[in-house]
């Protein structure tokens, strides 16, 4: 008896569903110019929000091949003491931040100076390497360029360093940098779900209204909120879903065509490939058009669900 009753609740449970996704889509069948009007309004909504994504990454991968660049150069005295020069390896080996440690002599910085100038002779007129202007130095590669302070602060007294080049300038630049992207894309990220919630709200109040007699009934017959509401937030994620997808279909053609277009005029830029769209992209478009077009659904419904 209890295996047919449990029998009996599936099958009850299956046919509710598919009530609720046989309304859901006759409904957006019988409402074809609002349906369409709300997918290419999250189909626009998604497409903009998805270029700045795209130049949020680019930015984001040019900042990170400038940081991999970034390294502290800790010149040392002519006359420094061996101990004190391993002291100073020993040191900067502890610091947090610091991912490689390369020594060079006089000799070598003179040579690697060389190499980097050798359109500009005249820099080194009248020295040689018995003339040798540069000293011997550590080359310091960092994790991240907000290690730099650190590291400079804690090698700063110890003897025999002529003096340490950090390139802070920049280093804060990037900082400055990261941290303005961050906020504007957290800022425009809620403003454009924001955008995209209004508009899908007002044409699923459109849907509503314009089935408001039958909502009524329903009401007065006894249906739950829930069982009303779910045709529609199953209708409302179907809009979301449609639209991001088509918006990133979209967003994955001009992109492809941009990016093959930048890479053969400009073979120095390095750019984020079309493939993160539809990797990373999609899915957060998917799901993203999913619940926004789900939470618009609910929050349309409120007011009509009140009899």
């Amino acid at each position: 008896m209890s295996e047919m009753r449990k029998e009996v609740s599936t099958k009850m449970k299956i046919n509710t569903i598919t009530y609720f996704f046989k309304d859901a889509f006759t409904s957006l069948k019988r409402n074809k110019t609002i349906s369409l009007a709300s997918v290419i309004t999250v189909l626009i909504t998604f497409f903009v929000l998805g270029i700045f994504m795209l130049v949020a990454a680019n930015i984001n991968k040019g900042i990170n091949n400038v940081q991999n660049k970034i390294e502290l150069k800790i010149s040392l005295k002519d006359d420094i003491k061996l101990i004190d020069q391993r002291e100073i390896e020993i040191k900067l080996r502890e610091i947090d931040g610091v991912k490689d440690i390369v020594y060079s002599t006089k000799e070598e910085e003179f040579k690697n100076f060389q190499a980097t100038a050798n359109q500009n002779d005249g820099l080194l007129k009248g020295y040689t390497l018995e003339h040798n202007p540069f000293n011997a130095a550590f080359t310091v590669k960092l994790d991240s360029p907000q290690y730099a302070s650190a590291v400079s602060e804690a090698i700063k007294d110890f003897e025999g360093i002529e003096n340490i080049e950090g390139q802070q300038e920049i280093v804060d630049k990037i900082i400055a940098i990261v941290s303005g992207i961050k906020v504007v894309g957290v800022g425009l990220f809620v403003i454009l779900v924001g955008v995209s919630v209004f508009l899908i709200m007002n044409t699923t109040k459109l849907t509503v209204f314009s089935r408001r007699r039958e909502v009524g009934i329903m009401k007065f017959v006894g249906a739950t909120d829930w069982f009303i509401r779910w045709p529609f937030v199953i209708e409302g994620m179907v809009i979301g879903l449609v639209g991001a997808t088509l918006a990133c279909g979209a967003l994955f053609i001009a992109y492809n065509w941009l990016f093959t277009w930048l890479s053969s005029q400009l073979a120095f830029v390095s750019l984020v490939p079309t493939a993160y769209i539809l990797s990373t992209l999609s899915w957060e478009f998917i799901f993203g058009g999913i619940i926004v077009g789900g939470i618009a659904s609910i929050i349309a419904l409120r007011k009509f669900l009140v009899v």
